[in-house]
């Protein structure tokens, strides 16, 4: 498989591949997804959490408030639309008679997940990424 361009060295000329197979794995402890708003509509598939709607223009919402000793970790974040982040306010969704569609957890750090948005441009890379 072609990768973008060639390699040259002084006597000879190496097509770039576009998947590179290791040998052998290193086994080393699995990396954890940074908690970050970028991830969180990630997770969320750029969907309010509340109401249902996909849009790119969206806020992060803590389920149990800050105020009321809730945690900023994945399990307390969702995407919300603007609309429903203030009708929610700074009350518990039971609170505010609000449903979440999924509950909020901490996505796995597999390949597919961290490498799914290249599998798009680079197509003969799914084969190797496991669960695509």
């Amino acid at each position: 498989m072609n990768g973008r361009g060639t390699i040259h060295s002084a006597v000879a000329a190496f097509e770039i591949p576009s998947v590179i197979k290791l040998s052998h794995m290193v086994r080393r402890p699995r990396p954890r997804i940074a908690l970050s708003k970028r991830e969180i509509l990630r997770r969320d598939d750029y969907t309010c959490q509340y109401c249902g709607r996909k849009m790119r223009t969206l806020t992060l919402d803590h389920v149990v408030p800050r105020r009321l000793g809730g945690p900023h970790t994945w399990d307390n974040l969702v995407a919300a639309c603007s609309a429903c982040n203030r009708r929610k306010g700074g009350h518990r969704p039971a609170e505010a008679d609000m449903l979440l569609h999924r509950a909020p957890f901490e996505p796995s750090p597999t390949a597919a997940y961290r490498f799914g948005s290249h599998l798009e441009q680079r197509q003969e890379w799914a084969q190797y990424i496991e669960g695509w």
